[in-house]
């Protein structure tokens, strides 16, 4: 995707990080408190993470950053299901953050793509040997993940991107990108 924009994907595991840095330069969305997680906080914060707080009183704010870094050419890339998941499902996309994309001076040229990011285990291997959801703790999903006998693959699909402005408000916005990324998550490949 060329221009101003930013990106949107489902969230299965810390892996995605690795598997969506891998083909382009972008910079994660990501809640305030993943800043101070052991491991991953500090990962975070090397890559240049944008860190929001999930108050409504602070979304004026989070709008403010948001524009800053795409009007200075950053491709922000958020997980709006805001959790992650076992890797087999895509959650409902929660409509907060595409507020940004309404600014002034954004809305009439800002794009947004949605990927979706498929994991395919080894034959034999539960599917959801990559997903990191639940209260499971990250030390020792990570050893078992990279542990594993039997190593899987990772599919990163782009779909096609999609003008803000031929939407009419967030939640449609919302609605049109995460059912391109459902859609890939279905998809046999």
């Amino acid at each position: 995707m060329r221009g101003p924009g930013a990106i949107v994907a489902n969230h299965a595991s810390w892996l995605d990080i690795f598997a969506l840095n891998a083909r382009k330069r972008i910079y994660f969305v990501s809640k305030s408190e993943v800043a101070n997680w052991p491991g991953i906080g500090w990962l975070a914060r090397a890559t240049g993470t944008v860190f929001i707080k999930r108050d409504r009183k602070d979304a004026a704010n989070q709008i403010n950053v948001f524009q800053t870094r795409l009007e200075a050419g950053h491709k922000l890339l958020f997980f709006p299901e805001g959790t992650s998941t076992d890797g087999l499902q895509v959650l409902a996309f929660k409509p907060t953050l595409f507020a940004a994309f309404f600014a002034d001076g954004l809305r009439e040229t800002m794009r947004i793509q949605p990927v979706t990011v498929k994991y395919l285990p080894a034959d034999g291997v539960d599917p959801r040997i990559y997903g990191w959801w639940g209260d499971m703790d990250f030390g020792p999903h990570m050893l078992a993940t990279l542990a594993a006998s039997h190593q899987g693959a990772v599919s990163v699909r782009y779909h096609a991107p999609v003008q803000v402005r031929d939407f009419a408000n967030r939640k449609d916005l919302s609605f049109a990108v995460e059912a391109a990324v459902r859609a890939g998550l279905s998809d046999d490949r």
